[in-house]
């Protein structure tokens, strides 16, 4: 990119410039000198040919100070023109001072060839100050301040003598030096500022320009379009992935090109301008001769007054990115069966060598009754853990939604609840169980009701199991709120299920979950697992923490619609020992 050029407009923006990145007007010394230029030779110029019209008559000492006066005019202009031409930059200060002194002297010249302390060009002054003002540091206008002064009264004195020093001529001095006062201090601060935002301009120059190179070489798309739909800039890498020219589109209508190849970015593009919201993380295809490829999109959206509005698109390929992940996803799933078949083939290895033992025993000649009877009663309990072990496992493998329907929550609770107390496994636990709804309305969830109810079942039967006699296991729903969303759980609603036992050690809950880890002697350990994969497939989390006052607290999120009520329902359960 050359200097000058115009870089492309960062994401979110238009080309065209706007407010701080337009170029401030800037006070240019060459541009001030060249007006007085043209101002001094026709002062001088027209000094002069009104001399020559009237030399008979007119003094000739007046007629030689104007023909002088021309004559160095057009000398003292004429080389600042010659220098503007040779060297390129400012002016320097002695040749600035030269200028504006000279022109202090010329306007002395008029006002005593026309009248002296009447002459109508004693104005003049004003302008010469204001113009050292925009050229000159203070004190060099508080200089020409006084020269003025000092040669206006030299031109009343010389054409009136001291009689000629009147009241109003003392005015018009006075009103030099506030002239010259004021112009002073607004030069000044203007000075100031054009230099502060002469500092801002190149940093804002810099900065465009480094970020125009960065947006031409970063390997995401980047697509600019207005509420016309009108393309204000596209990088060369969104170029390569559209097969779209730039050049050709820009300032045209384009989105209608781009939903030939990618109309799903299109769409995406489309409902950005419509509703002035960004989009993240969305996936749009690109179809192509050779396969179509999938990009990852994200939209920005800017609004500016009396602008239109502008939505960028930034996206990249990610094909490759996700058949990695496919791929990934799929090891991953072959390393959890292999591990979970060791696991299952360890946990059912310990029975059946139990029971091969007993069976051996049993053909023994000199085995007595009552161990026959302990050998017999071992083989029974073996092979129930081995069935029990087995449904669980099957329970664990079974997790999956075969249908989806409005189900519920309550309902679910409610027959979770019931269940439980009539359980073996809490039987002769006199446990309480309290269900709280926090919630304005009938919570509803999009879920498989079996597969929901067994996870749900399976930690109201842990919590009453682990909670002590006369103890009490709460089930919380609480509200939708944004919380859950940094866990890909939009709107959810948590069920929280606490129990008053003795809690979780630390160094179990990062395990808690995992296939056949168990800390309650009998277990499978496959029950916690059947929950979290329950909660996967219902694109809900689950989680375990131990509570401040005592016992552990299971949280599940999950996705949901809320059916809205007159009022709060609560129900109450009790599980009878």
């Amino acid at each position: 990119m050359k200097e000058g050029d115009v870089p492309p407009a960062p994401p979110g923006g238009v080309r065209a410039e706007s407010g701080a990145a337009r170029e401030a007007p800037r006070i240019s010394t060459e541009g001030v000198l060249g007006g007085v230029y043209v101002a001094r030779i026709l002062l001088a110029g027209g000094a002069f040919i009104g001399a020559v019209v009237g030399w008979e008559q007119a003094d000739p000492l007046d007629n030689l100070v104007v023909s002088v006066v021309f004559v160095f005019a057009i000398l003292i202009t004429g080389l600042g023109v010659l220098r503007g031409f040779e060297e390129k930059g400012p002016p320097g200060r002695a040749f600035v001072y030269i200028q504006v002194i000279f022109d202090t002297v010329l306007v002395t010249a008029l006002v005593h060839t026309t009248g002296g302390a009447g002459s109508i060009f004693a104005a003049l002054y004003i302008p010469v100050i204001a113009i050292a003002a925009l050229l000159t540091p203070f004190p060099g206008v508080a200089v020409i301040g006084v020269l003025s002064a000092a040669l206006y009264m030299a031109a009343a004195f010389w054409g009136g003598g001291p009689e000629a020093i009147s009241g109003a001529v003392l005015l018009q001095l006075g009103l030099f030096g506030l002239v010259a006062l004021l112009a002073g201090i607004m030069g000044d601060r203007l000075r100031r500022a054009g230099a502060a935002l002469g500092v801002v301009q190149s940093e804002l120059r810099r900065l465009r320009l480094d970020t125009g190179e960065v947006l031409e070489t970063v390997s995401s798309g980047i697509l600019t379009v207005d509420e016309g739909e009108r393309l204000v800039y596209l990088n060369p890498a969104g170029e390569a992935l559209l097969k779209l020219e730039a050049v050709q589109w820009t300032g045209a209508p384009v989105l209608d090109r781009v939903a030939a190849v990618a109309p799903e970015l299109t769409e995406l593009l489309r409902t950005s301008l419509e509703s002035a919201r960004p989009l993240s993380r969305e996936l749009a295809r690109v179809e192509r001769d050779g396969g179509d490829l999938t990009l990852g999109v994200a939209t920005t959206v800017r609004e500016v007054p009396d602008e239109p509005r502008a939505v960028t698109a930034i996206f990249q390929d990610i094909t490759d990115s996700l058949r990695l992940a496919a791929l990934d996803r799929q090891n991953q799933r072959l390393e959890a069966v292999a591990e979970l078949a060791a696991s299952m083939a360890h946990e059912i290895k310990n029975p059946l060598a139990s029971i091969r033992s007993a069976v051996e025993q049993f053909t023994s000649p000199r085995i007595s009754d009552a161990d026959r009877s302990v050998l017999s009663g071992m083989v029974i309990r073996e092979s129930d853990r081995l069935s029990r072990l087995l449904s669980d496992f099957i329970d664990y493998s079974r997790v999956h939604i075969g249908r989806r329907e409005a189900v519920a929550l309550s309902r679910i609770l409610r027959d979770a609840v019931a269940v439980v107390k009539q359980h073996p496994q809490a039987e002769g636990q006199r446990v309480g169980i309290v269900t709280r709804m926090e919630v304005e309305g009938e919570v509803t969830i999009e879920a498989d009701p079996d597969v929901l109810h067994r996870a749900v079942l399976n930690l109201l039967l842990n919590a009453v199991q682990f909670s002590p006699e006369g103890g009490e296991v709460e089930t919380v729903v609480e509200a939708p709120t944004g919380e859950g969303s940094e866990m890909g759980v939009e709107n959810p609603v948590l069920i929280r299920i606490r129990d008053q036992g003795p809690g979780i050690p630390e160094e179990d809950l990062p395990r808690l979950f995992d296939p056949f880890f168990t800390t309650r002697s009998g277990g499978s350990g496959l029950g916690l697992s059947m929950v979290h994969r329950a909660m996967e497939a219902h694109g809900g989390a689950v989680f375990a923490q131990n509570r401040e006052e005592g016992g552990a607290e299971f949280i599940l999120y999950l996705p949901c619609r809320v059916i809205p009520m007159n009022a709060n329902s609560t129900v109450l359960e009790m599980a009878d020992g």
